[in-house]
């Protein structure tokens, strides 16, 4: 029996909308042609509104065909074998503008190899990083993460280098290194993306960092919600140490249950101790006083993705990417009301507004943008007049606004930007762990106020009101919870004040 081999994504996302039954039908469809199908369950390449996307091997490159469907199955299978035609034929995968337009390192493997073979890993230049690393010594590994001004990917943007120095210098044994992996932002899943589309990487990175900082356990902090991710980051920790790729660095996984708070690094901690999570004060920094009281580096998913590459690239390659003191590369996730949803992949310096148009091809519903949440549920909002805005730290926070994750969110002109601002009221105080009274307290006095405003209820009052709560949140909560919450709701009534009048209805609700 002749065989022929094709590639389909089996990742969260894909299995969601159908890639096992896909899957299923082809090998059925390859059966009554006397074929074995062989196939190679891939990670996505984030072109989310084309999956399931089957990729088959041609003289011009892969060519793929999506969004798949199970009866599709037997007309693409003749379409690859007899050469002929089919509705769902994309052409080079390639050549597709939104995969080709892109700058990808983080994600340079992904929807290509089979994420849980070592030998697709190494063959795509996966281990070169740590072979580089070990070659210059520990000191020099940190001052190579610092030359390259990498900065954390998972919403603060500190310096990674900076945080690498400080642990390695801090005295106290053992040292550890913790994978924040708990992606709880609306519209975000790079993190998931590496996880289940190239776990080696990660672990790569997190070897590379245990190596720099003398550590030698690492944990992987997964969130609940991510399944499929824990699955194959345990598996990709079981085949890498039985390879012998992490040279006695322990790597362990831990679940998550579920809190939007132990995204934040010492609640964390707190939850892998097995406490209540809860956002601890600071100093001590984890670098010097974290896990169980010993020096701990604190990283983000992409920011131990990003290690690798330039260890084997180098710090230069690296800060050749992106703008300003935003150096390398970001992975942008398009989701929302947005016609071509997924992970764009691309240098800092790219505006808002060529990522929302120009990539993302506006709204998925034809209508007209109106606005665009960027870091999160606790992002600013972004009308159209912000969209030449790059995406560059220093230049969101100049206009009030975060890049947090990468996060993008699109809403079209339908949206109800007051409610918005009490939503993000709202799940603050439902996600508050509860240790400061700004973000306890002020939450669900900031939901109240808001009724109140739309309520009609001395409206003037009632604005002066909602500023000065959000002040008070923004400097005085102990974590970005609270102190970041402020953003949506100033922005929405910044920006769209039409939408903070009063409603029929509201007065009797709000009293």
């Amino acid at each position: 029996m002749s065989r022929l081999r094709l590639y389909l994504p089996a990742d969260a996302a894909a299995i969601a909308v159908g890639a096992d039954r896909v899957a299923a039908a082809l090998r059925a469809a390859g059966a009554a042609r006397g074929i074995a199908i062989d196939l190679v369950r891939t990670g996505t390449r984030g072109m989310v509104w084309l999956e399931p996307l089957l990729e088959a091997e041609s003289a011009e490159g892969r060519i793929g065909f999506g969004p798949m469907r199970p009866a599709d199955a037997e007309g693409v299978l003749a379409a690859i074998l007899d050469g002929g035609t089919h509705a769902k034929a994309l052409g080079p995968v390639v050549q597709i503008p939104f995969l080709r337009e892109q700058t990808r390192l983080v994600f340079a493997r992904c929807g290509i190899t089979n994420p849980l073979s070592p030998e697709d890993y190494a063959a795509h230049g996966g281990w070169k990083g740590l072979a580089r690393a070990k070659s210059l010594g520990a000191a020099a590994t940190v001052e190579e993460i610092v030359a390259s001004g990498l900065r954390g990917r998972g919403g603060a943007g500190f310096p990674t280098g900076i945080k690498w120095r400080t642990a390695a210098a801090a005295v106290g044994s053992p040292k550890y290194i913790v994978c924040n992996a708990d992606e709880g932002d609306s519209g975000t899943f790079a993190d998931r993306m590496v996880m289940e589309g190239d776990p080696f990487l990660l672990i790569e990175g997190m070897t590379i960092a245990g190596f720099a900082v003398g550590a030698s356990q690492g944990y992987i902090y997964i969130r609940s919600e991510y399944p499929h991710a824990v699955a194959a980051m345990r598996e990709a920790i079981r085949i890498a140490a039985r390879e012998g790729a992490l040279d006695g660095f322990a790597l362990e996984v831990r679940v998550g249950a579920g809190a939007y708070v132990c995204g934040e690094e010492t609640s964390l901690l707190d939850s892998l101790e097995g406490k209540r999570g809860m956002v601890r004060a600071k100093p001590p920094l984890p670098a010097i006083q974290g896990l169980w009281g010993k020096p701990t580096v604190i990283n983000n998913v992409i920011s131990l993705a990003s290690v690798p590459w330039i260890m084997a690239e180098g710090a230069g390659a690296y800060r050749g990417f992106g703008l300003g003191r935003s150096r390398g590369t970001m992975p942008v996730q398009l989701a929302g009301n947005v016609r071509h949803g997924g992970l764009y992949e691309c240098a800092f310096g790219v505006t808002l507004g060529e990522l929302v148009q120009r990539v993302g091809g506006g709204t998925a519903s034809g209508r007209p943008v109106r606005a665009v949440q960027v870091g999160g549920p606790l992002g600013a909002y972004f009308p159209p007049a912000l969209f030449d805005t790059p995406f560059d730290y220093e230049a969101f926070a100049a206009r009030d606004g975060l890049i947090g994750h990468g996060g993008v969110v699109v809403f079209d002109d339908t949206v109800d930007m007051a409610r918005q601002a009490r939503f993000a009221m709202e799940f603050c105080g439902l996600e508050s762990c509860g240790k400061c009274t700004p973000c306890r307290i002020g939450s669900v006095r900031g939901v109240e106020v808001i009724d109140r405003l739309l309520a009609g209820v001395r409206p003037e009052a009632q604005r002066e009101l909602l500023a000065d709560l959000c002040h008070t949140m923004k400097y005085g909560s102990l974590c970005a919870l609270g102190g970041f919450t402020p953003y949506p709701v100033m922005s929405a009534l910044t920006h769209f004040p039409e939408d903070f009048v009063p409603r029929a209805g509201a007065r009797m609700a709000a009293e």
